[in-house]
């Protein structure tokens, strides 16, 4: 029990690795940072040049209060699209940090693909 979990924790650790070292490059462009917990989940554009969040929302936010599943991510997703449409914002960098991309964040992704953003 404890091998398998060292193991998947390894293996977490690698994917976060393998994102992040493709984001990193690319200072230029703003980052569309995505998280989840167990309950919610949150997505952020920040601005790593200036070391800036420029928005976040989550289902925690004020005028949202939903709960994690695939349709409050198409929501978030959409959100973030319209921020960033309405700061001239058409190309970022997706990442996704450690979680796979499946579920709630590749919902998150084409909802914000389908509301006009380029990654």
């Amino acid at each position: 029990m404890l091998s398998e979990l060292r193991r998947s924790k390894q293996v977490r650790i690698k994917r976060k690795m393998r994102v992040r070292k493709k984001v990193k490059g690319a200072g230029q462009k703003i980052r569309l940072c995505v998280t989840k917990s167990n309950k919610n989940i949150y997505a952020q554009l920040i601005d790593d040049k200036n070391s800036r969040t420029l928005f976040g929302v989550g289902t925690q936010s004020k005028n949202l209060k939903l709960s994690k599943n695939k349709e409050s991510a198409k929501q978030i997703g959409l959100k973030i699209a319209e921020f960033a449409k309405q700061n001239n914002i058409e190309n970022v960098i997706f990442d996704r940090g450690s979680f796979k991309f499946h579920g709630v964040i590749a919902e998150l992704a084409n909802s914000a693909r389908e509301a006009g953003m380029q990654f």
